[in-house]
């Protein structure tokens, strides 16, 4: 029975490896160019399959904490388990994802399939910082109900709905133009990663009690879920994602207690 926690964190580990060779299996980029250097592109089917899988790897990592808790099998061996699948599905995968947008990025402008690999490498910046972040929340035992920090998890869930945004918007807004321009993506990473290694306060979900004076911020995150996600589709992702740092912001006294 304690061992279940660990298949599910396994799990987790399991869908982070095929997100990353689905995001490196793109070879089918197209660039298409006109005299004046007017390009567009297409945005590989197997990135927003890499992007599913980060996603499906956030559900299996809800539930191992919470067969955990179930069951009362928690483990220090579980929790340093839960960090290394953390690692390479919300660090890692995500980091491949910023390389190939980079990579789409630079090969859509005037003379971009000469640029240096060079430019692609920032993208692993924030797998540095994911890793730093997880070591750092193992060593740090008072972040119970709250985080110092923003989640790696939470991170690598809002860099994945890019692709997805960028291949099944479905015409509700012109994403691209921000997505797929290096430094948009540049700055992303360097905030992002900024967020995570901060001291900020942010919120868990997790309930110290039920009652509904200390857990209001939680519910309205998700209200704003349940609201945005029919309207905006993949583009809810990044709305949630602020609106869960501003609450947590808002509450900066009670989220690490």
């Amino acid at each position: 029975m304690k061992q279940i926690p660990n298949i599910f964190t396994l799990l987790n580990l399991f869908f982070g490896c095929i997100a990353i060779v689905f995001a490196l299996q793109t070879e089918s980029i197209i660039i298409y160019t006109s005299d004046e250097f007017t390009s567009s592109y297409n945005i590989p089917e197997k990135l927003a399959f890499a992007a599913l899988f980060i996603f499906a790897s956030a559900l299996v990592d809800f539930f191992d904490g919470f067969v955990a808790r179930v069951f009362k099998v928690g483990s220090d061996m579980g929790k340093q388990l839960d960090s290394l699948a953390d690692v390479v599905s919300f660090g890692v995968a995500p980091g491949v994802i910023l390389y190939q947008l980079l990579r789409i990025s630079l090969i859509s402008e005037e003379n971009g399939l000469d640029a240096s690999v060079i430019w692609l490498l920032p993208a692993f910046i924030l797998s540095c910082a994911s890793a730093y972040r997880l070591a750092k929340f193992n060593l740090d035992t008072s972040q119970h109900y709250g985080f110092k920090g923003v989640p790696t998890p939470a991170v690598g869930l809002l860099i994945a709905s890019f692709p997805l945004m960028l291949h099944y918007s479905g015409g509700l807004i012109n994403i691209n133009q921000w997505l797929i321009n290096k430094w948009v993506l540049y700055t992303l990473i360097i905030v992002l990663s900024w967020l995570m290694l901060s001291n900020l306060p942010m919120m868990a979900f997790k309930f110290k009690d039920y009652t509904l004076k200390s857990n209001i911020p939680k519910l309205v995150v998700l209200i704003i879920a349940v609201i945005s996600i029919p309207f905006l589709k993949w583009l809810a992702i990044p709305v949630i994602f602020i609106a869960y740092i501003i609450l947590s912001l808002l509450l900066k006294n009670k989220t690490t207690t």
